[in-house]
């Protein structure tokens, strides 16, 4: 099923991690910083190689590209609702219908919480982190009661 064929209104619960998106914006404001620094301050005294204004462009396009690989932890959400469970990480969605979802739980010594399915398999879900504390914590509250809700029964 396609995730992004069941309205939006059809979700009961969105969730998006905190803590990764100020680090990673942070973290992508340094790169670009940096870059931007060194790409203009790359001819400021004569080392033997002639650096011309497409070597600068060049550099400080590097640093936009590294931005952009540093913002993708953003994109992780958990939407859970009638249709299912979908888990967006890094790169695409994928939604799970209520028949193969058994849980969600956190490892022990796991940073992130893990969609259970059948046959011993899970997924990561990167938006439901241990760093967001109380925000993570109603996050599997509410996925529970929408499970108990949802899910048929076991």
């Amino acid at each position: 099923m396609n995730p992004d064929s069941t309205p939006a209104d059809q979700w009961d619960l969105v969730y998006t991690p905190r803590w990764i998106r100020r680090v990673a914006f942070w973290a992508a404001g340094v790169v670009i910083a940096i870059h931007l620094t060194f790409g203009l301050l790359l001819d400021i005294s004569y080392t033997g190689v002639g650096v011309g204004w497409s070597d600068k462009i060049g550099l400080i396009a590097v640093g936009f590209v590294v931005a952009g690989v540093c913002l993708m932890p953003t994109r992780a959400r958990l939407r859970v609702g009638p249709a299912g469970v979908g888990v967006r990480n890094l790169v695409g969605e994928r939604l799970w219908e209520w028949d193969d979802v058994q849980g969600l739980e956190y490892p022990e010594k796991g940073w992130s919480a893990h969609l259970l399915l059948p046959y011993d398999e899970h997924i990561p879900v990167l938006a439901v982190q241990a760093r967001d504390a109380e925000r993570a914590i109603d996050a599997m509250t509410r996925f529970r009661e929408l499970q108990g809700e949802y899910a048929p029964a076991r």
